[in-house]
């Protein structure tokens, strides 16, 4: 698949900060790294580093492998940081609250929030897949404010079974997978890891 049938690859950012879900970035970009007819953008932050090192033991250098292009958090000249660069879509996964709150307010003071502000203001997709909970005022609020500038908030809340509907999964991965699976569909890249549903008797 590509942009827009020309040849050109679909470009698609990736960024992982500081919060804890790791797994959920590290899973994307090693799908979209090997999906034909996709460019994959990684960026991660220096949370983003430990939290790889603490919860799935892996190096930072282990994730950027599977991306096509890698950039540094501190290049704000990079070619992401401009709305000329014809990216099709931007996830964050996971997405820290205090990054949910610099992309609500504007802030581009990093190359990750920088991004995310060009594919807000280019009209292009943005998810945010935020962890937290329990949410105060604040996280609310910045969720509405990222929601009416067209942004997609995105929490991993994983599906269980219910007879007819989805898996049973079997484990952890396969939630991943799934939550995973569903933001492809944001994105528009095809995958097969979270099937439609197919309706109470089976049926598509």
């Amino acid at each position: 698949m590509t942009a827009a049938g020309d040849g050109k690859p679909r470009r698609i950012v990736v960024a992982i900060t500081g919060a804890t879900g790791a797994v959920y970035g590290v899973r994307l970009v090693q799908i979209l790294g090997a999906a034909p007819g996709v460019e994959a953008h990684l960026l991660i932050s220096a949370a983003g580093v430990m939290n790889l090192q603490h919860e799935l033991d892996i190096s930072k250098a282990e994730v950027e492998a599977f991306a096509h292009v890698v950039h540094n958090v501190r290049d704000i000249g990079a070619t992401i940081a401009s709305g000329s660069f014809a990216a099709h879509a931007m996830v964050v996964a996971p997405c820290s609250m205090r990054t949910l709150a610099a992309v609500a307010h504007g802030l581009s003071d990093n190359l990750i929030t920088r991004a995310a502000d060009v594919t807000l203001k280019e009209r292009r997709k943005l998810v945010l897949m935020v962890r937290e909970t329990p949410l105060n005022l604040a996280h609310l609020r910045n969720m509405t404010a990222v929601t009416e500038m067209g942004g997609i908030i995105f929490p991993p809340v994983p599906g269980f079974y219910q007879p007819g509907f989805y898996q049973k999964p079997q484990s952890v991965a396969e939630l991943v997978d799934h939550t995973v699976g569903r933001v492809l569909d944001l994105i528009d890249v095809p995958q097969t890891l979270a099937p439609s549903w197919a309706g109470l008797n089976g049926q598509a």
